[in-house]
């Protein structure tokens, strides 16, 4: 398979958050402003649903897409009916931001994930959670269903394909799942690999596990983020994934990215084909030649990489697996006369046989 670029779609700003939509061609995107939106890919139109007092860092659709939900840095989660394109709910939900909003594939939950990095000690640890970190709402009556202790920050989550498991990951590289139908911690161990420590300008903790995926079949937990480095303000730890057979083994590994085939930078984003064939990781590049690239789920080999000169955030397959979307920011932005530049893309790729 190869990815061709169908179209480049400009934005008002940075977008963080990406979902498709059930029964619908429309996309839903959470923005750097605040702004939560409904996209036309085809009439490259947009709608704003809501708007967040921070950066609205994701949003999900839900109930067989009647209901969008979003979060934010302000710790809200903000519901919006589709068909009216009315805000019917905001409830603050954490003390800190969320970092990741995910909603479970039978569209009746939706989970978020928080915490601040504080120093817990001398060796800049970081500090226990002063809330629950990782939170699971019901889509329908916005009420708490669960909630559950992590390490803080911990920056990804995920659902399992049956909606039954949750996983989320943290800054240490600590990963944790959990059954949802008892509540029951189901599994937890950690992987160093995406972690560094500053030696260089500034001592400190830097990286984690930005994203976290189950595999179509529920069978293996794919991760990614950034490797080791030894300046954590460079920004350039090599380009790293590791899958997890999460069932198996108390030390489940048994896939990650081979060393010939990565650059350096930060991977923020993961996604499976529906087939379960192959998968996508995406994020910014630092040194190298891609930042966006389709892996062979077999054997994990690199199928093919791209530098879009865009730093991804999100990205989602089209339900029949026939298109990749990206979305993200391409450079910061910048004013003239009063307004700023459209810097926020939305990426739509064809997949075709090779």
């Amino acid at each position: 398979m190869k990815l061709e670029l169908l179209k480049e779609i400009k934005l008002p700003t940075a977008t963080l958050g990406l979902s498709s939509l059930d029964q619908s061609t429309d996309l839903l995107v959470s923005c750097f402003d605040g702004s939560v939106l409904r996209v036309n890919p085809l009439t490259e139109q947009w709608e704003e649903l809501g708007r967040h007092q921070s950066y609205a860092s994701g949003v999900v659709s839900v109930l067989g897409g009647h209901l969008a939900v979003s979060a934010g840095y302000d710790g809200v989660l903000q519901w919006h009916d589709l068909s009216s394109g009315r805000t019917l709910a905001v409830e603050k939900i954490h003390d800190f931001w969320s970092w990741q909003l995910k909603a479970s594939p039978d569209g009746r939950r939706v989970a978020s994930v928080t915490g601040q990095y504080l120093c817990g000690g001398y060796r800049y640890e970081p500090a226990p959670e002063k809330e629950a970190s990782v939170k699971v709402f019901d889509a329908a009556t916005q009420s708490l269903m669960a909630s559950f202790e992590h390490l803080p920050p911990v920056l990804s989550v995920a659902f399992s394909p049956d909606s039954r498991y949750l996983a989320a990951a943290n800054m240490m590289g600590d990963i944790r799942i959990w059954d949802l139908s008892t509540g029951k911690l189901e599994r937890e161990w950690n992987t160093p690999d995406f972690t560094s420590w500053g030696i260089i300008k500034s001592h400190h903790y830097i990286g984690g596990i930005f994203d976290l995926s189950f595999s179509p079949d529920g069978q293996h937990l794919l991760v990614c983020g950034m490797g080791p480095m030894r300046d954590p303000m460079a920004g350039n730890g090599k380009q790293t994934w590791q899958r997890f057979a999460w069932q198996e083994a108390s030390s489940p590994k048994d896939q990650e990215i081979k060393d010939g085939e990565r650059g350096r930078g930060l991977m923020e984003t993961l996604c499976w084909h529906p087939s379960g064939d192959l998968f996508c990781m995406a994020g910014r590049m630092a040194q190298g030649s891609w930042n966006t690239a389709l892996f062979q789920a077999e054997d994990g080999a690199l199928i093919q990489g791209i530098d879009n000169k865009t730093r991804i955030t999100r990205s989602t397959f089209h339900q029949d697996g026939s298109q990749l979307v990206l979305t993200g920011a391409k450079g910061q932005g910048s004013p003239k006369e009063g307004q700023w530049s459209e810097f926020g893309r939305l990426l739509v790729y064809d997949l075709i046989p090779s």
